[in-house]
């Protein structure tokens, strides 16, 4: 007997990443050419579902969207639907219209939901899955700081642009003897400024998870200079924090569901540099430019697989997890994992090692 095709729905939420839409080819491929199922392709993120917009995706709404950044479904990183902010009567609203999702769900026919996303789509993904809503998950944030992964799609493509852009600070600040600030982001964990600033040849870089004395960071600079090298780059991750301080915070938007925006840190830090260590100074903030354009090869791969991997879990009916990967093999995990906050980098890293080798400053004094 031929079993029932299932109708399945993809949803990206959050901010938007490269190789998001290598993603949804891969899960829409698989499942309309290996499994013959139904394919639904949700508009904007959880909004989609709340709101009701949602279309059928077939083979060639797929095809030719492998090398495209973004999402051609758009996303929302405001929409969580245990926590619906809406404005009444000119004030913002909180409330939980979850069964409207749940009851939208069911009248698109869904069978399993997936969900493109990090901790915050995939935290909501967990309840969904224990409110009866089967749901797989797939990790997406260029941050790289999601758990249960070693990797996630989109932070091979930060990583290459915000390298990039070091390299071309690079030739300037030398130019000029200056010091350059490069502001990259990474809110909770430093990942792309830890590797953009090695991979750049950052003489400091500072995380958030090693608090930095702007003493320590001059006196680098100064050293510099003491032996012939007049110029400086630093990489500073957007949520970076002086020893006993707190992030920059560039905005607050209410109604989002993680309504701190950080951003700022870059020219904080080019102001007290250009008093504390007597050299001139300039600040660059990447931001959005690393979520943006064409991901990277290793991006494609990485994301044409998870896609592929998602799938097989619905074949499976291994539902409520997400697929990830660990020591270089594709595996899954339970969707409470990603959900228990953010992966961190731990002094031990061997990257943090590997650039004290090399003479680069933590702004530890170490």
């Amino acid at each position: 007997m031929r079993k029932r095709a299932l109708t399945i729905g993809i949803l990206s939420g959050g901010g938007d990443c490269p190789g998001i839409n290598a993603v949804i080819r891969a899960v829409a491929k698989a499942a309309l050419w290996e499994h013959g199922w139904n394919v639904i392709g949700i508009k904007d993120g959880y909004e989609g579902l709340i709101q009701g917009r949602w279309s059928r995706l077939r083979a060639a709404d797929v095809s030719g969207i492998l090398t495209l950044g973004g999402t051609i479904l758009g996303t929302s990183n405001t929409a969580n639907p245990y926590d619906y902010a809406e404005m009444r009567q000119g004030r913002i609203v909180r409330h939980d219209v979850s069964r409207r999702l749940l009851r939208n769900a069911r009248e698109a026919g869904l069978d399993v939901l997936f969900l493109i996303g990090g901790d915050g789509t995939l935290a909501s993904a967990a309840r969904l899955q224990s409110d009866g809503l089967p749901v797989v998950g797939v990790p997406k944030t260029i941050d790289n700081d999601l758990r249960g992964t070693d990797v996630t799609f989109g932070f091979d493509t930060a990583v290459s642009i915000a390298t990039e852009a070091i390299d071309r600070l690079h030739t300037t600040a030398e130019s000029h003897h200056r010091v350059m600030v490069v502001e990259v982001m990474g809110r909770r964990a430093g990942w792309i400024a830890l590797h953009a600033g090695l991979a750049g040849g950052g003489d400091v870089i500072l995380i958030p998870e090693i608090p930095y004395r702007i003493e320590s960071v001059a006196a680098k600079i100064r050293d510099r200079r003491k032996r012939g090298k007049a110029f400086s780059l630093v990489v500073v991750a957007e949520g970076a924090k002086p020893v006993g301080g707190e992030a920059v915070v560039r905005s607050v938007v209410a109604c989002s569901a993680d309504p701190i925006r950080l951003g700022g840190i870059g020219f904080v830090l080019a102001d007290q540099l250009e008093k504390a260590a007597g050299a001139e100074t300039r600040a660059v903030v990447l931001g959005h430019v690393q979520r943006g354009g064409t991901p990277t090869a290793a991006d494609r791969i990485l994301a044409t697989r998870l896609g592929d991997a998602a799938v097989r879990l619905a074949a499976e009916g291994r539902f409520g997890r997400m697929v990830a990967v660990q020591g270089g093999e594709l595996t899954s995990v339970p969707l409470d994992v990603p959900a228990g906050g953010p992966k961190l980098i731990p002094p031990d890293h061997p990257l943090i090692a590997a650039a004290r080798a090399v003479g680069t400053s933590f702004g530890d004094g170490a």
